[in-house]
């Protein structure tokens, strides 16, 4: 059971591109992670704290792309008052990470929405299962009670690292039987 509520990682796999050029300007943020090995427990007050900050980012950010913000795509930024889903994902994380939960925990996760477009949600790796904070929704879920096709995401072990999700496709696959 646990192993279905929990994603598979597979093989190194390339980097977004956003992502790469973030760790020139972040390089501290991109490096190995100590602690990446079972995913721990998670209190009853730690998931107040991770649905605070979910729900703290969705209200506080307007959503903006990176064409209307920086003329250009693709660009991987902490939001000031206005950003896209990835730079969501990293408010969350930093958040997360300032308030104790481990960066091999708290995983920038690459996604296909139903419609086909890309999309970047943050990944909580917790022994109860997967966990994502999405700006489009302000409810945490497990990553199963989501619509998404999860492509790759960072690898525990280091954040400057990205992994496959080997079993990310298939409920989209089921759904089409």
């Amino acid at each position: 059971m646990a192993s279905s509520l929990s994603m598979q990682t597979g093989r190194l796999t390339s980097q977004p591109i956003g992502h790469y050029e973030f760790c020139k300007q972040y390089a501290a943020e991109c490096k190995a992670v100590n602690g990446s090995g079972a995913a721990p427990k998670v209190t009853d007050h730690g998931w107040e704290v991770v649905g605070e900050i979910n729900r703290a980012v969705n209200f506080s950010v307007m959503p903006r792309t990176d064409l209307e913000l920086y003329g250009k795509e693709e660009v991987w930024a902490y939001p000031d008052v206005a950003g896209d889903c990835e730079d969501y994902v990293l408010l969350k994380r930093r958040m997360l990470i300032e308030r104790g939960f481990s960066a091999a925990d708290a995983l920038i996760t690459v996604v296909r929405k139903p419609d086909g477009e890309g999309h970047a949600v943050l990944t909580l790796r917790t022994s109860q299962g997967d966990f994502v904070l999405d700006n489009l929704v302000d409810e945490v879920k497990n990553w199963r009670d989501t619509p998404y096709s999860y492509l790759k995401r960072q690898a525990s072990n280091n954040s400057g690292r990205w992994v496959t999700i080997e079993n990310g496709s298939e409920l989209l696959v089921g759904a089409l039987k």
